[in-house]
């Protein structure tokens, strides 16, 4: 993909940033004459479409940031390995972001900067379809007449594997699916931060569920491996659950269809913190997520999001479980 709209002088001012930050971190804000000149650059329809500053983590796994410009205060999201923010400022050697619904302090020497971090958008670039309707099938086959594998909601963001004219090959949670072209809005995007949000529990909650709730969520923003059942170093839906309840000395098998069919089957109006929920087509199962509260769930998604907390009703639900007797 070429990029274009750049021209001289703000190629060379993000090569003066990047330099800058990576020598003295002692920049406060930008310049009114360097926010003119960066502002100048139009990326529209390609990954660095809204921003002016951009900034890449250059991390492994993430990147914490925080509320305010110190090691001590209170982390309020994660910026994922590769994951985009706009530099807003900086503060000695913290850098003062904004990303996604997420704005805080990460420490700057773990950012890419100006023409790194541009170069570097366009190779990380991923092409997404948000849906734009109150409820999408997604299909089996490229078809109106094709069976579906489960509805998606409005604004939800689904992977692209192909753009076929009228319809949209996408990825659903490691599945291929297709969805018709005119219910969705296809764009080039980067990731942002995930925020880190506090789950609200039930009364009657025992202090086992919420335990084993927030011991999944600690792995949001790790990785997505298919076929693995490592929290730290990556897994697939079901290595994800498995590796959870496999803490709490809970045996589980290596397969969504099969943990359907543990514990106990109740419906999904009756799920509390810690059920596992189910996806798939129509009954035939291929994803689980555990509920953990306040209408979401967590879960490991894909290879593009890796672990992440959804809205339990991010598609359609096929049944749930009940894993802990209490």
């Amino acid at each position: 993909m070429a990029m274009v709209g750049m021209n001289a002088q703000a190629a060379q001012l993000s090569e003066d940033l990047n330099v800058g930050i990576a020598s003295t971190f002692d920049q406060t804000t930008n310049t009114e004459e360097e926010t003119q000149a960066t502002a100048e650059v139009v990326w529209t329809g390609t990954p660095l479409e809204g921003y002016v500053n951009i900034g890449i983590a250059n991390v492994e796994d993430n990147l914490n940031i925080r509320e305010s410009a110190d090691e001590g205060s209170d982390l309020v999201g994660k910026l994922r390995k590769n994951a985009a923010c706009e530099v807003l400022g900086y503060e000695g050697e913290w850098a003062h972001i904004q990303s996604g619904e997420v704005e805080g302090y990460v420490k700057a020497p773990y950012l890419y900067t100006g023409q790194e971090a541009i170069d570097l958008a366009f190779q990380l670039g991923q092409t997404v379809a948000k849906v734009t309707t109150d409820a999408l099938y997604v299909r089996m086959e490229p078809s109106t007449e094709a069976d579906y594998w489960t509805m998606v909601p409005n604004g939800e963001e689904l992977t692209v594997i192909e753009d076929m004219g009228d319809w949209v090959k996408v990825d659903i949670d490691g599945e291929e699916g297709y969805v018709a072209a005119e219910y969705v809005e296809v764009t080039d995007e980067l990731d942002t931060a995930l925020t880190i949000t506090e789950a609200l529990y039930g009364e009657g909650v025992t202090d086992i569920r919420v335990e084993i709730c927030e011991f999944a969520k600690q792995y949001v923003g790790n990785r997505y491996v298919w076929g693995g059942t490592s929290l730290t170093n990556g897994a697939d839906c079901s290595g994800f659950t498995l590796a959870v309840y496999r803490n709490y000395g809970i045996s589980l098998p290596h397969s969504s269809r099969a943990q359907a069919n543990c514990g106990t089957k109740i419906s999904v109006s009756e799920v509390q913190p810690g059920d596992l929920i189910f996806y798939g087509s129509g009954k035939s199962i291929n994803h689980v997520a555990m509920y953990i509260g306040n209408g979401q769930v967590v879960h490991a998604s894909n290879s593009r999001t890796g672990i992440i907390i959804s809205n339990m009703y991010y598609r359609s639900p096929v049944s749930a479980a009940r894993i802990i007797n209490d």
